[in-house]
């Protein structure tokens, strides 16, 4: 009979004398079941005239329970996040259509009779407000000047129409029929819009956003994690990401 250091299970788990053959589909994990058979063991071989302590006994069960606990407490976190993101994914998929406002100063004009919508967050009461919306080359093709505006987020929609003039065929600035001069509208393309005020004597540059469609969601890939909504002209936003929903 081989001898048992008794100041702990690890000697008796590599005692050749140990017949007993099991299949391991733990990955190398000391299961419950393996834990209790080295236990058993350790206490048929352990030497009479120094047996091991209760409290050595304790703390070794002990040990194990937590760890087994730990473990179980893992898995079920792993369910549990599988669950929340099962029922994002189905709260998320409601958004698709719906326009949405996200932090950013990119705009998609789809021309004529099309409308986009933008915003500004002040942060507190400005003056001298200075809107641009630039082209894909930073050329302006649209500038509004405002004497003020309160704290809070102030919409900006703009329906396509430039600072320039329409001719008529003849060459003629083109003008309704009250006489007001009417504008060009800026082609399909993609646009940038920025905002500057004076806050409190000081010139600042405003956060502005844009409301998008949502064209569809994703539950991540090899280059995101988790749940993302894939906005129109705005990429893949997080749901944290979205400021409001338009209704």
């Amino acid at each position: 009979m081989s001898s048992v250091n008794n100041n702990g299970i690890s000697d008796l788990y590599w005692n050749t004398d140990t017949k007993t053959t099991t299949t391991d589909n733990s990955n190398g994990a000391l299961t419950q079941s393996d834990f209790f058979a080295l236990l058993t063991q350790q206490l048929a071989y352990q030497d009479p005239t120094k047996p091991v302590e209760n409290d050595q006994m304790i703390a070794q069960m002990t040990n194990f329970t937590m760890a087994d606990g730990i473990a179980s407490l893992n898995t079920n976190f792993k369910d549990f996040a599988t669950s929340m993101n099962s029922s994002q994914a189905l709260q998320a998929s409601s958004l698709v259509g719906q326009y949405v406002l996200v932090k950013s100063d990119d705009m998609v004009y789809s021309g004529e009779d099309d409308v986009v919508v933008a915003s500004a967050n002040f942060p507190a009461a400005a003056t001298n407000v200075n809107i641009k919306i630039k082209d894909e080359n930073g050329v302006v093709v649209r500038s509004v000047n405002l004497p003020s505006a309160d704290a809070g987020r102030l919409q900006l929609p703009w329906d396509g129409t430039t600072d320039t003039q329409a001719v008529n065929e003849d060459g003629t600035p083109k003008v309704d029929e009250k006489g007001n001069p009417v504008m060009e509208l800026a082609k399909a393309g993609n646009y940038t819009i920025s905002v500057e005020a004076t806050i409190g004597g000081k010139n600042e540059a405003i956060e502005t956003g844009v409301y998008a469609p949502v064209s569809s969601v994703s539950l991540g890939n090899g280059t995101t994690t988790g749940l993302v909504l894939n906005v129109f002209g705005q990429g893949q936003k997080k749901l944290s990401d979205i400021i409001e929903i338009a209704t």
